[in-house]
């Protein structure tokens, strides 16, 4: 008979199994320290094997974590502190149907977009009034397919309620709430009961596992684009650290809490700016509105100070 190991322990003989990350683990969740919450002293225990390969292809449970289980438990840890506001599509990404819409039209906005619900709205998209799940539209679509029927002059029947949450609303609150509900879509309310934005079940899940790309998705755009060595293309969701590190680092410099580009112009204007209109940074760079609403902005365009990155590529 083979040997497990001593005493008959299949894992006793396996030395990493207590000195790496899964040991430390195991010990933290045995002990009681007064000066860290066991969310810091994971975390901290993360931080410390931060760069080890984990297991090998076939280790099996004996291994220490991966990489891959090291990082969705980082973003586990730190899902809490995520609000509605932080997870969801903002408004000028909704992709929504009028309540007004044909039946054609409502199967060809699903066919355009490749989504599996939609929001439906009265007037304006601060007056959502359901959502619409494709599978719904499936025995509709088969009938007019196979046997010939007319498609309906009212749908409204097809509409399910969705979930309205306000922006400071916890993620894991939305998330509880969904399962609750057994729904897979939420309505962000602001303030002033405006559509703020709309959360899937995907986007949840996105901010534990990372991003997950189906065969709809389109590639990923990029979101610093160079026009030329003077002119770059911007989405204004751009993360500052990035802006640093690919443009200028000078543009991260700012004193307030903001960690977009959209974000720095807002406080560059001190409101949110009409398109159009060209704001100063410090730096001596120009940050040009070119896409968005009264309510946030999603294109800029950089302008190099005058004399600099002359000639770049």
């Amino acid at each position: 008979m083979a040997s497990h190991g001593h005493n008959g322990d299949p894992h006793s003989g396996d030395s990493d199994s207590s000195s790496g990350l899964l040991g430390v683990l195991r010990t933290l969740f045995g002990r009681s320290d007064g000066d860290q919450s066991l969310r810091a002293q994971i975390e901290e225990a993360i931080d410390e094997h931060e760069g080890e390969p984990g297991n090998a292809p076939g280790a099996g449970l004996a291994g220490d974590l991966s990489p891959i289980e090291r990082q969705m438990l980082r973003n586990l840890l730190h899902f809490s502190e995520h609000d509605a506001d932080d997870v969801a599509i903002p408004r000028g990404e909704i992709v929504a149907i009028p309540a007004s819409a044909s039946f054609e039209d409502v199967v060809s906005a699903f066919a355009e977009h490749g989504h599996s619900r939609l929001p439906v709205y009265g007037e304006s998209l601060d007056e959502v009034v359901g959502m619409v799940h494709i599978k719904d539209l499936f025995p509709i679509i088969a009938g007019m397919a196979l046997n010939g029927k007319a498609p309906p002059r009212d749908w409204s029947n097809l509409m399910r309620q969705p979930l309205f949450v306000p922006q400071a609303r916890g993620a894991l609150d939305v998330l509880a709430d969904m399962r609750a509900r057994r729904t897979h879509l939420a309505v962000v309310i602001d303030e002033y009961s405006g559509t703020d934005g709309i959360i899937t079940f995907e986007d949840l899940v996105e901010e534990i596992v990372g991003d997950v790309e189906d065969e709809h998705d389109d590639a990923p755009k990029a979101l610093l684009v160079p026009i030329d060595g003077q002119t770059w293309d911007a989405d204004a969701r751009s993360d500052l650290d990035d802006v640093a590190e690919t443009i200028d680092p000078r543009l991260a410099e700012v004193e307030e809490d903001v960690d977009t580009l959209g974000g720095l112009a807002v406080v560059l204007a001190g409101e949110v700016p009409e398109v159009g209109r060209v704001l100063e940074h410090p730096s001596g760079w120009h940050i040009e509105v070119t896409g968005g609403d009264d309510r946030r902005l999603t294109r800029l365009r950089l302008h190099a100070p005058r004399g600099e990155l002359e000639g770049a590529e």
